[in-house]
């Protein structure tokens, strides 16, 4: 059993005209890594930014840059993100063709390779590749925009995940996406959660140190 809990910040409702400050008020409240939502505006609704940001946030922290590909063909892209600093890229089981390609790809890189999930996709179509991947991104909400209601039968899919990677012994860390609120976050870390993406619920109070304090102290 994996028992690390990290909050990872999502920037995605982050101030962006002040950045480098928003990142260092989660870094106080002892956020372990940053989180970066990558949206093409084709394999979801939204449109973010790119590796430029990415390679600006570089700049302004120490912290891990976890970086989430909801985009088309992101094997065109990870060498981009990895150069601007990414130290673990995600893709989607939904959207890659070759997953066990992409997946080694990431790693010769040099950055953990993780593979998110999307609502509706069940958790048998990864079982090729759980033993080699270092992340399983479960989406507790339908991707493409931040603020969203957390999907309930998530927790279900947190757990019976826990319990495939404690029954093949694999190392992978569980996270998840979407949602979390101080309300809920107990219940995700209880069901086996390791790394906790939280957006609006840390960037929307009026002291975002104290936010993220409060989450690390929920959940460790």
């Amino acid at each position: 059993m994996n028992s690390q809990k990290i909050i990872a910040p999502s920037i995605l409702t982050a101030d962006f005209s002040n950045l480098s400050q928003q990142i260092r008020y989660v870094e106080l409240g002892g956020a372990k890594w940053i989180h970066c939502d990558i949206m093409d505006g084709q394999f979801v609704p939204n449109l973010t930014f790119g590796p430029i940001v990415v390679k600006a946030i570089r700049k302004v922290t120490k912290l891990p840059i976890d970086v989430h590909l909801m985009i088309k063909n992101p094997d065109a892209l990870l060498e981009n993100f990895v150069s601007a600093g990414a130290n673990s890229l995600t893709v989607h089981q939904e959207e890659v063709v070759h997953l066990n390609r992409t997946i080694t790809k990431i790693k010769e890189l040099g950055a953990k390779a993780g593979v998110a999930i999307n609502p509706a996709t069940p958790l048998n179509t990864l079982d090729d590749i759980l033993e080699i991947v270092d992340l399983v991104l479960v989406m507790s909400v339908n991707p493409g925009f931040g603020g969203q209601r957390f999907i309930e039968s998530s927790v279900r899919k947190i757990k019976d995940l826990a319990e495939i990677r404690e029954k093949r012994s694999a190392k992978f860390l569980i996270e998840v996406d979407g949602g979390i609120d101080i309300q809920n976050v107990k219940e995700v870390s209880k069901a086996g959660c390791n790394v906790f993406v939280i957006g609006n619920a840390i960037y929307s109070k009026d002291n975002i140190t104290a936010a993220t304090v409060e989450f690390v102290n929920s959940v460790s």
